[in-house]
């Protein structure tokens, strides 16, 4: 049988790197990129299959930000899929991002250069908004409306003698001071991409724990320091050139520190060696990172990620609250 894929934030960066690898290794495969612009979906779906003219390559309209968005799209995958072997939860933003340009270089010149290349740790902070939802928006995006939409696809992917993955895109930003159980949604700091990816972290544990025994298993990626628009989102002032000219530094420093993916094809390592491996032997409290030597050769590295039970269940019990409230103001709008 074909096995059915859908991935999230799939039209451009890591999520088109993946969607062109699992094409070139599995002919028998029925690919959903689920896109919130669906201008820039086609196109991706275009170069896909320009490359593989005889591909199963569907479009889904997704925006993870908004709560009707989900919903509908997920009804809709019911409607196409009696079943989902893979579902990547790979959208994400990092809005507003605010660069500390004196930490930055202060940083260059310190033994805590490469811990601040990978992680943005001392240097990056962001100005987060509030959605249509009355949700803060880089909570909704990167974990709340993944949250929702496995919720909706569980008949899906819960299936008897059936086994599914989920596999988040996470980061190596993904930090516990960033994170509060009493502020999830951090409405209340200035880090609120390394929350959520932190929250992703503990949510996919806690995914583990409550539906292993259904067949459907979690893990966790980080893809490196990569060039995407992400990054370059990161420094909106700085020209072309100058990423250009920081890319040899770039190089040196992966030949010590092989985070440095750079490319989204490289980045996309972790998520397609997750594709190849049997879930029930993977390890729930691993981060999987990809990594890319000196010499330009992808590997993984997985590593333990810096969570607990405790916390992922208490977080899992507010999401669900959240959600219950979230479908009760939805319901009052409708009637």
């Amino acid at each position: 049988m074909n096995k059915v894929v859908l991935v999230t934030g799939a039209n451009s960066g890591i999520g088109l790197a993946l969607c062109e690898r699992l094409l070139q290794d599995t002919e028998s495969l029925q690919l959903c990129l689920a896109c919130r612009n669906m201008q820039r979906a086609q196109a991706a779906r275009s170069a896909l299959l320009t490359s593989h003219p005889s591909a199963q390559v569907a479009l889904l309209q997704m925006d993870t930000s908004s709560i009707s968005s989900v919903l509908a799209a997920a009804q809709e995958v019911k409607l196409r899929y009696n079943r989902l072997d893979c579902v990547y939860l790979n959208a994400g933003i990092m809005p507003k991002p605010q660069f500390d340009v004196n930490a930055f270089f202060k940083g260059l010149f310190s033994s805590g250069i490469i811990t601040m290349f990978t992680t943005g740790q001392g240097i990056l902070t962001q100005k987060d908004c509030v959605t249509a939802d009355s949700l803060q928006e880089v909570f909704a995006t990167n974990l709340f409306g993944h949250f929702l939409l496995i919720r909706e696809l569980e008949p899906v992917l819960c299936d008897a003698g059936h086994t599914s993955q989920l596999i988040w895109t996470s980061s190596s930003n993904a930090h516990r001071p960033a994170f509060n159980l009493e502020d999830i949604q951090h409405q209340r700091g200035t880090q609120p991409y390394s929350s959520s990816k932190y929250a992703s972290d503990l949510l996919s544990l806690a995914l583990n724990t409550h539906h292993n025994k259904q067949g459907l298993y979690s893990s966790v990626i980080c893809p490196g320091f990569v060039m995407t628009n992400m990054t370059y989102g990161i420094l909106p002032s700085f020209p072309a050139f100058l990423w250009t000219l920081l890319m040899p530094v770039f190089w040196l420093i992966r030949m010590f520190c092989n985070n440095f993916t750079l490319n989204p094809y490289n980045g996309s390592e972790a998520l397609f060696w997750l594709f190849k491996q049997k879930p029930e032997s993977l390890d729930p409290q691993a981060k999987y990172h990809s990594s890319t030597s000196g010499l330009g050769n992808n590997y993984i590295q997985p590593r333990k990620m810096d969570i607990d039970l405790e916390t992922s269940e208490a977080l899992y019990e507010q999401l669900l609250h959240l959600e219950s409230e979230v479908r009760k103001k939805l319901k009052g709008k409708q009637k």
